[in-house]
């Protein structure tokens, strides 16, 4: 719904994602103070923005291969590991420029999830989601036991990114250039969502039956979900491999995978906007859980130890399903019924 006194009169503007003169506005400055922030925002807070904007990267490729595909994946951090792992053995190895290695890993990341997107062709909804789940046990065992190539459990370190002349190892230098290549990220998955491909994506979601009988080329699509949605992943990898200098098969945890999937149920399925919502929601909780474990365990010493390791854990899973029972569209459609209530004020609107 668009806001009133405003219409269409071409089908380009129909398509557009920005209708509006507000919309524009609202974008430029919020990219002014991304880009920015590095002129007056802390060590901490750039190093925890540069954190979020990879994870943004990754969910935005299981965004396509699991909220616009229906593909439900619970390994998409392995596939992030493989992208980070190709930079460390070409970097480290075979002396490859680090710019050259960043495609090189989606693709890497891209066609090893093709591999593993092949059971999809016999396997649906909870069967595929355990042979992704085969695939990250299958893909970190890798990592761990070829120590000739990967370094085995110590892993590979890296040097720092340089350009030209600019040092891209400080907080402030690297953090643009991953909100850079988030914003491309998010572009690309926008239009992905809107292009034919993406229209297939969610025919074969909703209805497979349907789709197929539509002249949708199902296992091909899906296989183009796979590489999509690990593409991305991949890309992700190479920006974590940069940002910690150091990678081992520890960083590629299964549990990493679930929360990644909670994003995308926190945030909302099918929603590129979604992805943005539901990583910043995490990791702020994230932070709060950081603050408030050490007051907890001060107030409690006796079972001290317990809630260190376990507050997160028991907090992140509580508001997933708490998001799965009382918002299961997540809050890109809460968001979205607020904007046409108000809108609409003050006629009444019941959202379902």
């Amino acid at each position: 719904m668009l806001p009133g006194g405003v219409f269409n009169t071409r089908y380009e503007s129909d398509l557009a994602i920005l209708r509006t003169r507000l919309q524009w506005v609202l974008l430029a400055v919020g990219l002014i103070l991304v880009f920015t922030f590095p002129l007056f925002g802390s060590a901490y807070w750039l190093s925890w923005l540069t954190r979020v904007a990879i994870t943004i990267v990754a969910v935005l490729g299981l965004h396509v291969l699991t909220g616009l595909c229906g593909q439900v994946s619970i390994g998409h951090a392995a596939f992030l590991g493989v992208g980070a792992y190709t930079v460390a053995i070409l970097a480290t190895k075979y002396d490859v420029n680090g710019w050259l290695c960043l495609p090189l890993s989606g693709l890497a990341a891209g066609v090893v999830g093709i591999i593993f997107g092949l059971p999809s062709f016999r396997l649906k909804m909870f069967y595929l989601a355990i042979s992704t789940l085969a695939a990250s046990y299958i893909i970190v065992w890798c990592f761990q036991h070829f120590e000739g190539v990967t370094g085995g459990f110590i892993g590979l370190g890296l040097e720092p990114l340089s350009l030209g002349g600019i040092d891209l190892s400080t907080r402030g230098s690297y953090y643009i250039l991953a909100m850079a290549i988030m914003v491309l990220a998010a572009i690309l998955a926008k239009n992905i969502q809107r292009s034919s491909a993406g229209r297939a994506f969610v025919a074969i979601r909703d209805n497979e039956l349907a789709a197929e009988v539509s002249g949708i080329a199902i296992f091909r699509y899906k296989l183009l979900a796979f590489f999509i949605g690990c593409l991305f992943a991949g890309v992700a990898g190479w920006l974590w491999a940069y940002s910690q200098l150091r990678i081992n098969p520890d960083q590629f945890r299964l549990l990493d995978s679930i929360w990644y999937l909670g994003m995308l149920i926190i945030g909302g399925w099918g929603s590129t906007t979604g992805v943005f919502l539901g990583a910043l929601f995490l990791r702020l909780l994230e932070v709060m859980i950081d603050h408030l474990t050490p007051v907890l365990t001060d107030a409690f010493p006796s079972i001290a130890m317990q809630l260190h390791v376990s507050m997160g854990l028991i907090l992140y899973g509580a508001v997933i399903v708490a998001f799965m029972m009382l918002q299961p569209r997540g809050l890109y459609y809460l968001l979205e019924k607020i904007k046409i209530y108000y809108r609409l004020h003050p006629y009444s609107y019941w959202g379902s």
